[in-house]
Order: structure tokens, then C-alpha cells, then sequence
């Protein structure tokens, strides 16, 4: 609840920054019109998401014929989180990582690297995929759109401040000048940015809390996360360089630096992700243990014991 009421004190903060910068670069007229455009534009992202980024990363289908036991886990942690089953795609980069697209849990896909299938195993895939199962269900898409929309606009109003002088409609002068004018050019971008990114790190730890509750394996999904942060170094993926707007959905930052949790990186820290995902296991086990319940995974596998992957 607390990522939730974090994400709503966010949304709530760009909101503020978006009106302000309005006022400042235009008046009302003026942030009307710019709202206008980058809803527009990011509508149309919105209703096309999962195409358009599925297309950029050079994602193919994948059916049950072609990965049987994938497909599987993916079906029995679906159905866990009250979900559909969503479309399998597979992207051919040796990087290991993941992500999930698609406007609703009825449009949704999941896509996986073949080097993220060739590292792992099998439970780590499940604590993968719940995690990604956990942004469908949680509508992450859907916010994470909305926060562009207003970055978007705010990067449009301060353009449009500076191209037209700041003068609202009445003709009245930016009370900041053209000195303040350079710096909402500047200033008003980079902190929606901060904020946007704020958004996309509190929701990727609630994404953390619902994948371990879909799979019912935290300690895999850790352990999945130590490898991914281990392995992608020195390992560039490629269609992520080339479309670094799309960093945000993968489940580790896909792109060389950034790593660590600070105000400009687009995903917390491996380090507390971790620690975070242990004290989960520790709450599990302690509602087990009062139940009276021992630990196979509710997807269907048995507790980890490091497995040999089935689909490498």
C-alpha cells in the first residue's frame, strides 16, 4: 500500500509541475494546447504499446509447440494472479532480461531474452515471469503512460515558453523573464524526468512483492535478479541502446551504466531489491510455518533446488 500511496504522491507532484510550468510559459491557453498534443501523441502509444515496443526489440512469437514447459509455468502463474495467459515472445539477445507490455491484462505479452533462458533455472524463470505477471496485474503500463503524458507536456510547454517569449494570452510578460524562460527550458524537463523515474523505481518494487506472491518463491526471484545484474555486464543489448526510452520496462536496466540507486536511474538498486524480496521470504515462511503449510511452489515446481533448465 505504501508503493501505491508513494506512486499517488508522485503522479500528484507532476501534476503540480506541469501546471506551474504552464502558468510560467504560456498561461492557460497555452498549457491547454501543449497538454492536447502529448496526450495525443501519447494515446496513440499507449493503444499501439505493445506492437510498437514488441517490433522495436525485434521480439518473435512463441508457441506452446515451441517451449512446452515455458509455456506451462507461464499458464499455472496466470492463473495465479487471476490473469490471462499473455503472449510469449522471445527477443534473440545474450543479455539476460525481460519485460512486460500491452495496455490491459486482455492486450498483454510477456517477452524473455534467450540469454536470460539460457542463465537461468527453472524457478528463477517463474520468479521472472511472476514478476512480470505482477506489472499486468498491477496495470503499470496504463501509469506509466500517464506519467509520460505529463512529462511530455512539460517538455512541450517549456518550448513553446521560450519560443513565444512566455506571454500568456493577454499578452502579459513570464513574471521570471527571459533568464527564468532559459531555466524553465532547462529545469522543467529534467525534474519530470526525476519524477517519471521516481514512478517507474516504486513501482518496480511492488512488482518485486506480487511476482513473490504469484510464484510463492521470493528467494528465486533474488536470486534470478543477482544473476541478471551479474551476467548483463559486459553483455550489450542492443535494440535497448538503440531505444533507450523503453529502458524502464525491462525487469533489470538493460543499458550500460546507471546502476546505481540514484536520482536519474530508471530501476532500484539490485542490492535493495534483493533485500527487500528476503524479508518478503521471511514473512512467507513465518505465515507457512503459523499455518502449519511447508514450501512447494504454488506454480507448480517444488521448492528451489537449482534444477537444470528444461528450455536452454
Amino acid at each position: 500500500m505504501r508503493g501505491y500511496l508513494r506512486t499517488a504522491v508522485l503522479l500528484a507532484g507532476l501534476t503540480a509541475l506541469f501546471v506551474g510550468v504552464g502558468y510560467a510559459a504560456g498561461g492557460r491557453q497555452g498549457m491547454v494546447i501543449a497538454f492536447l498534443l502529448a496526450c495525443a501523441t501519447n494515446l496513440w502509444a499507449w493503444w499501439n504499446s505493445d506492437r510498437v515496443v514488441l517490433a522495436m526489440h525485434n521480439a518473435q512469437p512463441i508457441g506452446p509447440g515451441d517451449a512446452p514447459r515455458l509455456y506451462q509455468i507461464v499458464a499455472q502463474l496466470a492463473a495465479n494472479a487471476g490473469l490471462p495467459v499473455p503472449a510469449l515472445y522471445v527477443i534473440h539477445e545474450d543479455q539476460p532480461n525481460a519485460f512486460a507490455t500491452g495496455r490491459d491484462p486482455q492486450h498483454a505479452a510477456v517477452a524473455v531474452t534467450t540469454g536470460l533462458l539460457d542463465l537461468l533455472d527453472e524457478d528463477e524463470v517463474a520468479g521472472v515471469i511472476a514478476h512480470e505477471l505482477a506489472h499486468i496485474r498491477n496495470r503499470d503500463t496504463l501509469i506509466m503512460t500517464v506519467t509520460a503524458t505529463i512529462a511530455g507536456a512539460i517538455g512541450m510547454l517549456a518550448q513553446f515558453g521560450f519560443l513565444f517569449g512566455g506571454r500568456d494570452e493577454n499578452g502579459r510578460q513570464n513574471p521570471f523573464g527571459p533568464i527564468g524562460l532559459l531555466l524553465l527550458l532547462v529545469v522543467g524537463p529534467i525534474a519530470a524526468m526525476i519524477v517519471q523515474f521516481a514512478i517507474s523505481r516504486s513501482r518496480e518494487y511492488e512488482a518485486d512483492r506480487g511476482g513473490a506472491e504469484i510464484s510463492g518463491m521470493p528467494r528465486a526471484l533474488a536470486s534470478a535478479l543477482l544473476k541478471l545484474e551479474h551476467y548483463k555486464q559486459g553483455l550489450v543489448n542492443h535494440t535497448a541502446e538503440a531505444h533507450p526510452a523503453s529502458a524502464h520496462l525491462f525487469i533489470v536496466n538493460p543499458l550500460s551504466g546507471a546502476r546505481m540507486d540514484h536520482l536519474f536511474s530508471t530501476h532500484p538498486s539490485t542490492e535493495d531489491r534483493v533485500r527487500a524480496l528476503e524479508a518478503i521470504a521471511r514473512e512467507m515462511e513465518a505465515a507457512r510455518a503459523a499455518a502449519g503449510r511447508a514450501g512447494p511452489g504454488p506454480w507448480g515446481g517444488a521448492a528451489r533446488g537449482g534444477r537444470r533448465n528444461p528450455w536452454s
